[in-house]
């Protein structure tokens, strides 16, 4: 059963870092693509990042380009997301994701992606 947890959210000021982590189990994390949602209230989850099976591709939202960085590492079954330069609009529930496809590359759409986390919440004060 594949299981997907994520941590490190939290309330943070404007300007602000937060790392988020995504700890995987039951398959074999390096196998798969990987990617970051999140949703704020009232709106629909919307991508944020994602990165290829072996972590030699990411691909990021124009909103968040050059402020977050994703990564993984295979060896831990870990994905993470660090966040920089944070906005209040970055304010949302943050989703880590994986696919079925094996040897995934960028997958940018909820559709493509058949487990998700939990969520952890991010909050950026004025």
């Amino acid at each position: 059963q594949v299981q997907l947890v994520e941590s490190g959210g939290g309330l943070v000021q404007a300007g602000g870092s937060l790392r988020l982590s995504c700890a995987a189990s039951g398959r074999t994390f390096s196998s798969y693509a990987m990617g970051w949602f999140r949703q704020a209230p009232g709106k629909e989850r919307e991508f944020v990042a994602a990165i290829s099976w072996t972590g030699g591709m990411t691909y990021y939202t124009a909103s968040v380009k050059g402020r977050f960085t994703i990564s993984r590492d295979n060896a831990k079954n870990t994905l993470y997301l660090q966040m920089n330069s944070l906005k209040p609009e970055d304010t949302a529930v943050y989703y880590c994701a994986s696919s079925n496809i094996v040897r995934g590359m960028i997958l940018t759409t909820t559709d493509e992606y058949n487990y998700w986390g939990q969520g952890t919440q991010v909050t950026v004060s004025s």
